[in-house]
């Protein structure tokens, strides 16, 4: 059994209906939470290698990489799929950048001047937990900058990915999508453990009233921002164990596509063999 999350079905024009999008839904899986925790955990070995083939790919001259970029509302599960799937990886080959309010020096350039900077070097798996989509989303919801500009942001977005796609980088855009009821659980549960009070920001409810806004925001940003070069995958995720699994899933099936191979050795393995247990370092 695989976990599947929905890739996104419109056309270049085509209207997008979050509400039309099971949140409670685990497509493709018909395992329990227990089975759907424990399919994660199988993917790991997996993982892991592929991941590592990435990376020695990448110190042998190769220029192949893989961006996850990880969108959603308060409490979807960001920093959940970091610590769950991302966290099956060996941490040396992984690269997560967490987005927030820009710097004066960040303000002072593009938009997009920041995100780039932190886009991942050849042989790397990339996270960006929140991304340049901030400045189409909240930037709308708050009016933190002119109608206009945030127009031109979503063309100005298509552009960069496409750029970033032909210098060897696999976009992954998940859109982690929660109800609003499961919203209000996370957040009463937080309020609820004082070890988690320290997680808990008041201005998450300020956002929370703003709710509609949001989804509306989120559907123009998909439909406007779903390419064939770096498509966006809506994740169902008021099962958290699904969600990891779905975006592990996802991973997986993007490095098998890539199929990244163990480097040819550059030397003479019998020669370094024969020095090995010839020459004794003692004498």
């Amino acid at each position: 059994m695989s976990a599947h999350p929905l890739l996104l079905a419109t056309g270049p024009s085509g209207p997008v209906d979050l509400a039309a999008f099971e949140t409670e839904a685990a497509p493709g899986f018909e395992g329990s939470k227990i089975e759907g925790k424990q399919a994660l955990l199988d993917l790991g070995p997996e993982l892991a290698e592929l991941q590592e083939r990435l990376f020695a790919e990448g110190r042998s001259g190769g220029t192949r990489r893989v961006l996850l970029v990880l969108q959603g509302m308060d409490t979807s599960g960001k920093g959940g799929v970091v610590r769950s799937t991302i966290g099956l990886f060996d941490p040396q080959g992984v690269r997560i950048t967490s987005f927030k309010a820009p710097t004066d020096e960040e303000r002072a350039h593009d938009f997009l001047w920041r995100i780039r900077n932190a886009a991942p070097g050849a042989g790397y798996v990339g996270v960006f937990d929140r991304s340049h989509y901030e400045d189409v989303l909240i930037a709308r919801v708050r009016s933190l900058a002119p109608a206009e500009e945030i127009e031109r942001r979503y063309a100005a977005i298509n552009d960069f990915e496409r750029e970033l796609t032909g210098e060897g980088v696999t976009i992954l855009k998940c859109m982690l999508h929660i109800s609003a009821d499961e919203q209000e659980q996370r957040l009463l549960a937080r309020l609820d453990d004082p070890s988690k009070h320290w997680k808990f920001n008041p201005g998450d409810i300020d956002e929370r009233a703003e709710w509609a806004a949001y989804q509306q925001a989120y559907e123009v940003a998909l439909e406007r921002t779903h390419t064939d070069h770096a498509p966006w995958h809506v994740v169902p995720s008021d099962k958290k164990w699904f969600r990891n699994l779905a975006v592990g899933q996802l991973l997986r099936d993007t490095l098998v596509g890539l199929d990244p191979q163990w480097p040819a050795a550059d030397f003479d393995v019998a020669e370094q063999r024969r020095r090995l247990v010839d020459e004794d370092p003692v004498s």
